[in-house]
């Protein structure tokens, strides 16, 4: 995330497939895999949508409830900004 703050990209980060905007970031710890996901191309700020522990039930596809719920943070988090810059004016 620090990389990311500063305009970077760490080596694992990567586009997550099928929403725009939204990179993917894999770490290892212990036996675990564990998973971020931030949208960083909204304004100069950088949104943390979603952490979880990947379990291996569906193999290495993230299971769709993940998915559909950073969907659902992603657009609540444009509402806001675009209703957040309205009331600044």
């Amino acid at each position: 995330m620090h990389l990311a703050q500063e305009g970077k990209k760490h080596d694992t980060a990567k586009p997550f497939k099928g929403i725009d905007g939204v990179f993917e970031i894999v770490s290892n710890y212990a036996s675990d895999t564990y998973r971020a996901l931030d949208a960083t191309k909204i304004g100069n700020q950088i949104y943390i949508l979603h952490a979880f522990q990947k379990k291996a039930t569906t193999g290495i596809k993230t299971p769709k409830r993940e998915v559909d719920l950073i969907k659902q943070r992603l657009n609540k988090l444009k509402h806001w900004r675009k209703n957040d810059r309205k009331n600044r004016i």
